[in-house]
């Protein structure tokens, strides 16, 4: 990565849009279904992306939590979820944003190691 260089939308403001998504998910399967575990994963995972992008805004190597712990386990939810419901709305589309950020987190994290 060249020195000075600045990316157009840093990534821990990735993670806060990526954060909004996932609560509001949660919040958005409550209010439709009623399923009080729709609320409580969507907090969960949302708080612990919020975290994370916290965590991306004070140390740019700081990826872990993000990472492994919010964007890989949540794809990987959301994936089997979209599989075994077959359907692709809303589960498909927060599982291919969660895929998105490990994607976008992973390659940070080598641009950063590299420096």
């Amino acid at each position: 990565m060249e020195k000075g260089f600045t990316p157009i939308v840093p990534l821990h403001w990735l993670g806060y849009g990526y954060t909004a998504l996932v609560a509001s998910g949660g919040i958005f399967g409550y209010v439709k279904t009623g399923r009080v575990p729709s609320l409580v994963v969507g907090l969960f995972f949302g708080s612990l992306a919020g975290l994370g992008s916290y965590q991306l805004s004070q140390d740019p190597k700081n990826v872990w939590l993000f990472l492994a712990a919010t964007s890989g386990t949540f794809a990987g939810v959301m994936a089997l979820r979209s599989y075994y419901y077959g359907k692709v709305m809303p589960v498909g589309l927060i599982a291919g944003a969660s895929l998105l950020m490990v994607a976008k987190v992973g390659v940070r994290m080598l641009m950063a190691y590299d420096e």
